[in-house]
């Protein structure tokens, strides 16, 4: 194949693990001491065979973190993608270097609001480029396999290491050192890019995603306050009145099994639905529906379906971007 006709994948980096070199081969844990840090253009330059697959233009967006990342840079990142979409018809799709510990909820941000079709592929390391049996090569190259790929047009934004192609909406992460750190708890995988380097999907995303959704971002400058309310055993409603004396927008309930606390917590989050204040129940149990219940629609909470908690919480700042009304917000629970 001439390399005029190659497919063309643009590349985004914002950090993490993957764009971190440490000292020496055998530091896993506190590669970032004393370390310094690569631009998504050297992560590039480390595998030279990408040339044979895709072109690929790269660009540095962020260089922090995936902790110090939130709802300024994701609006960021979100307004850059639909740039390079709309002003680049040409590009076939897109890949954004991202650290794993938050990973997950960039993913399903940009599932929420890039308006497009064309495949955008999360990826990162777990060990950095330079240590020993590092990821960072691998997953770098599958991603761009991916995005470049028409098999991945329409299937919404997507997270890929470990060779597993997850959804947005449902894949997280599962273990602190892993390289297979990423799962999509009981729902499963989308599918593969295996060793013959070839996409293969054997399910597809049912919720609406990117195009089809009524999120957009471009004129935001900042979101809705939305904070989590974890439930424990004998726990009490001290932190969410504390969440309603500090007039957030909106409060995510990770309640126990399929939507309740103690007792207490139960009434302070129902106090704060009377407040005027979005409440979406969610559970911690990692898998599984929260389901309206007579109390639940009592007390105006809105069922977080079966998203985790961190992934309600931003489907319902972007819901809260769009309208007050609690039976709209459950609508789109039970949509995205």
């Amino acid at each position: 194949m001439g390399n005029n006709r190659l497919p063309l994948v643009k590349l985004l980096g914002t950090g993490g693990t993957i764009a971190s070199w440490g000292s020496p081969r055998l530091e896993f844990v506190q590669y970032w001491l004393g370390g310094k840090n690569l631009d998504v253009h050297q992560n590039l330059a480390r595998i030279p065979e990408v040339s044979q697959y895709a072109k690929v233009e790269a660009m540095q967006v962020l260089q922090t973190p995936s902790m110090a990342i939130g709802a300024p840079e994701w609006i960021q990142l979100a307004s850059t993608i639909n740039h390079i979409f709309e002003t680049q018809p040409e590009i076939n799709g897109l890949v954004l270097t991202h650290g794993t510990s938050t990973m997950e909820e960039t993913a399903y941000f940009l599932n929420l609001t890039v308006k497009s079709s064309k495949p955008v592929v999360v990826t990162g390391s777990m060990r950095p480029p330079s240590a020993l049996g590092t990821d960072a090569d691998n997953n770098l190259l599958a991603a761009i396999l991916l995005a470049s790929s028409q098999e991945a047009h329409g299937k919404g934004v997507m997270i890929l290491l470990n060779d597993e192609i997850q959804a947005a909406r449902e894949a997280t992460k599962q273990n602190s050192y892993r390289v297979e750190t990423f799962g999509s708890r009981e729902l499963g995988i989308l599918g593969y890019l295996d060793s013959d380097l070839k996409p293969v999907f054997y399910r597809e995303p049912t919720r609406k995603h990117t195009y089809q959704t009524e999120f957009t971002v471009s004129h935001e400058s900042e979101m809705p306050k939305v904070e989590v309310v974890y439930a424990v055993a004998g726990g009490n409603g001290m932190q969410a009145r504390f969440l309603i004396d500090a007039k957030v927008d909106g409060i995510i309930g990770a309640a126990t099994g399929g939507g309740s606390g103690a007792p207490d917590w139960n009434d302070a989050l129902a106090e704060a639905s009377q407040a005027g204040i979005a409440v979406a129940i969610t559970t911690r149990t990692g898998a599984g529906r929260v389901i309206p219940t007579t109390r639940s629609k009592e007390t105006g909470l809105i069922s977080g379906d079966n998203l985790n908690a961190q992934k309600a919480r931003i489907l319902l700042m972007l819901a809260l971007s769009t309208t007050k009304n609690t039976n709209s917000i459950q609508e789109m629970f039970n949509t995205y």
